[in-house]
């Protein structure tokens, strides 16, 4: 108990003084709605990117993980200039968990695009950020690319995250950006949803804690 009271209590003092009124995470995906009614009010774009949705999600209009990580290693590998060791199965795991707004196990329709624009979006901050054009993102260039990506971190959160993404170099490769910023963005729209009083604390039982964090 003494352990878990002092390892709380250091976390907590990692991410007292961030701002959480400076984070800029997407809006979350709207919720789901019958494919009949989708398709009545979309815009022409929504219907072009639905056709291809169908083509890559398959007879049960879903994205699975193994799906999804098929589709982005498709997609990197097309890109030279991403140094990335691919997607892997449980990176794309936690990328469902932490999008799956419904808790089905897979993304539908729009839970995949918004994690598709979303990835778009990071995609050029990662090049921007790149300026050495080593293909990864380094220590020193880390906290402009995620201010950038609406992410004003503190150092310590940012030492917190190079411990846990990077490589003993403390260089971030495609796969390890793209995963951090879909986690960081979306445990900021939770934190958002659960700070009814909007005043930067939030009071959750172990219950939700745990639901919380588990899936994720």
């Amino acid at each position: 108990m003494f352990l878990a009271k002092k390892l709380i209590g250091g976390l907590l003092d990692v991410v007292g003084n961030v701002d959480m009124n400076q984070f800029l995470p997407s809006d979350p995906p709207p919720p789901r709605r019958p494919v009949q009614y989708a398709e009545q009010h979309e815009s022409e774009e929504e219907r072009q990117f639905r056709k291809v949705f169908q083509q890559l999600a398959g007879d049960d209009m879903e994205v699975s993980p193994s799906e999804l990580m098929n589709i982005l290693n498709k997609i990197v590998c097309r890109h030279g200039d991403l140094k990335t060791d691919g997607f892997s199965m449980e990176s794309c795991r936690s990328m469902v968990a932490v999008m799956d707004s419904d808790s089905t196990g897979k993304l539908g329709f729009h839970e995949f695009k918004y994690l598709w624009n979303s990835i778009k979006k990071w995609q050029g901050v990662y090049k921007q950020y790149d300026a050495d054009r080593s293909g990864t993102i380094g220590a020193s260039e880390l906290p402009g690319a995620f201010q950038a990506a609406g992410f004003p971190l503190n150092d310590q959160l940012y030492q917190m995250i190079i411990r846990r993404y990077s490589d003993e170099d403390g260089n971030m490769d495609f796969d390890n950006y793209i995963g951090c910023l879909v986690r960081l963005d979306a445990m900021c729209r939770a934190f958002q949803t659960l700070d009814k009083d909007k005043n930067g604390t939030i009071k959750v039982d172990i219950k939700e804690w745990l639901q919380l964090t588990m899936y994720s």
